[in-house]
């Protein structure tokens, strides 16, 4: 899709792609509102600004929005509409050993009982021994400091989706 194509369609659609790269209904209607857009730099500077302007209860409904780290299964259930998006930000995921991907799934279970939301990383370039890595330090933080990182890696993310649309 363009950018033109894009800052053309109703706001409901605008919204309903935006919601694509980010699972928060606040900052994808308040992203929405914001169009047109000059430029794809634009509209990241104006998704970095209202994505800080939410408040938590936004960075949780987007973090429901992912798979587990090395859930493969769930990509392909629950979230169909950006199983390929989150496949490909996953997919080293898919050549981790038995072992990385049996202490991710334990990490990820002891990280959700402790925050209350999944581990949220932004997976692209990583290895699955990486993430686990990461889990494993993160579980060590106290959950004001993990929720800010949990919405900086969330926010990374939203980047590279915006990309994808754009592609």
């Amino acid at each position: 899709m363009t950018l033109d194509h894009f800052n053309n369609l109703s706001a409901s659609q605008q919204k309903e792609d935006l919601f694509k790269c980010c699972g928060s209904t606040t900052w994808s209607e308040k992203l929405a509102h914001k169009s047109p857009f000059a430029s794809i730099e634009k509209l990241k500077q104006l998704s970095d600004e209202t994505w800080w302007q939410c408040e938590q209860k936004d960075w949780l409904e987007a973090f429901t929005h992912h798979p587990k780290i090395g859930d493969v299964k769930s990509l392909e259930k629950k979230f169909a509409s950006t199983k390929e998006w989150a496949s490909g930000e996953q997919s080293s995921v898919t050549t981790a050993s038995q072992e990385v991907l049996h202490q991710l799934k334990g990490r990820n279970e002891a990280y959700e009982k402790k925050f209350g939301y999944i581990f949220i990383v932004c997976a692209t370039g990583k290895s699955a021994s990486e993430m686990l890595g990461l889990l494993n330090n993160r579980l060590l933080n106290s959950p004001n400091a993990e929720i800010k990182i949990a919405a900086q890696e969330q926010n990374k993310i939203t980047h590279l989706r915006i990309d994808k649309l754009f592609s």
